[in-house]
């Protein structure tokens, strides 16, 4: 599966929500989001219409080392 090229950031913020992962704060133009689960994490993404595919993919690397999962498998259930 390929990581999508057109996701803003509030498509990303619903699709981790599955992660347990909901907003905490807000400074600027920035977002952190926190989850409790498998430990404390948390990331922090731009407000943007479209976030740029270097971003998407740290976000899921991040989730990736966070959960220890599959990086295809975490695309299909965030994406898929």
């Amino acid at each position: 599966m390929k990581r999508p090229r057109d996701i803003s950031t509030d498509e990303l913020i619903r699709a981790l929500k599955e992660f347990g992962y909901e907003p905490t704060r807000q400074s600027g133009s920035h977002i952190r989001l926190t989850t409790q689960r498998n430990g404390e994490h948390h990331i922090t993404v731009p407000q943007k219409r479209q976030l740029t595919i270097g971003k998407i993919n740290a976000v899921l690397w991040e989730l990736v080392h966070h959960f220890r999962v599959d990086k295809k498998q975490l695309m299909q259930q965030l994406f898929g």
